[in-house]
């Protein structure tokens, strides 16, 4: 039988329903009207005709971006660095995690309270890249993948997971004759999915939407991930509208690659996130929460 709701909670809930509505539209929207403008005609973009649906369909604009070899060989860059550096990431903050998650390690307070100071005072950009030429990585597609290893944040979360796990498996364990290495990879890493696929998701995402390293360390254009390419587009353009070089034409087709071209960098991460979701919220909570 279903509770009669006052007016009171209908009012509620309709002002809640409406600002959910509101705050997915606006969040949405941009997301639709980039994807119109990037299959419509580039005329109808320059006149902002295009509101929600593309306006005479075409696919100009991707195939302008498909036909240039710096997307192709940026985006096999970009994988390159999305898969090893979040392997890299994952492994580092696993093995760094575990040790700090547990009590009987003499060094944790003071490590943990170093963790926490970088979690507010940052390396500089200079002192950064200092250690970066003398590492030899200048230059080196290691040099986007080494220096960010670990995140003071993403380690704290995975360490406060690791402390959720009960203290009876660990005792049990070690009574079956399992040392630390061996309960870390064959029981603690089974029983941290949620977290795993979180981390996995966030330094993922990092290295995907990644220039700033790539504009600091490589000169080598062949290394440049998917971002450096599309900044490149985006600042040709704008340097070209300062100089006044462009006409109505120009103007309308380069709106349009642009509008493509962060179509192209960006789906490929939302095609990844819906198999990740489940694990989000569960992860997060659980690993930021400490009884």
């Amino acid at each position: 039988m279903k509770m009669k709701m006052s007016k009171g909670d209908r009012l509620f809930y309709f002002v809640d329903y409406l600002l959910i509505i509101l705050i997915v539209g606006a969040t949405l929207y941009p997301f639709v009207y980039i994807l119109s403008a990037s299959f419509s005609d580039p005329y109808s973009v320059l006149r902002g005709e295009i509101l929600l649906f593309p306006k005479k369909f075409n696919l100009n604009a991707y195939k302008s971006v498909f036909s240039s070899n710096e997307i192709w060989y940026s985006y096999k860059n970009t994988i390159w660095y999305v898969v090893v550096g979040t392997s890299v990431n994952i492994a580092m903050t696993i093995l760094m995690a575990y040790p700090l998650s547990r009590k009987k390690f003499f060094a944790r307070k003071q490590i943990n309270f170093f963790i926490a100071i970088t979690m507010f005072f940052t390396a500089p950009l200079i002192p950064t890249y200092l250690v970066v030429r003398n590492m030899h990585l200048i230059d080196s597609m290691w040099a986007l993948v080494i220096p960010s290893a670990i995140d003071s944040f993403y380690l704290i979360i995975m360490r406060s997971f690791f402390e959720q796990i009960p203290e009876s498996i660990f005792e049990a364990a070690t009574i079956d004759g399992c040392n630390d290495i061996q309960i870390l990879f064959k029981i603690v890493i089974f029983l941290s999915g949620p977290v795993i696929a979180v981390m996995v998701l966030f330094y993922a995402v990092f290295h995907w939407n990644s220039y700033f390293g790539a504009l600091l360390y490589l000169n080598d254009s062949s290394k440049y991930p998917l971002q450096m390419i599309l900044r490149k587009i985006l600042i040709s353009m704008d340097v070209n509208k300062m100089t006044g070089s462009v006409n109505d034409t120009s103007t309308a087709i380069s709106m349009s690659v642009q509008y493509a071209s962060i179509v192209v960098s960006t789906v490929p991460i939302l095609c990844i996130y819906p198999f990740l979701q489940k694990y989000f919220v569960q992860g997060m909570m659980i690993g930021a929460v400490k009884e």
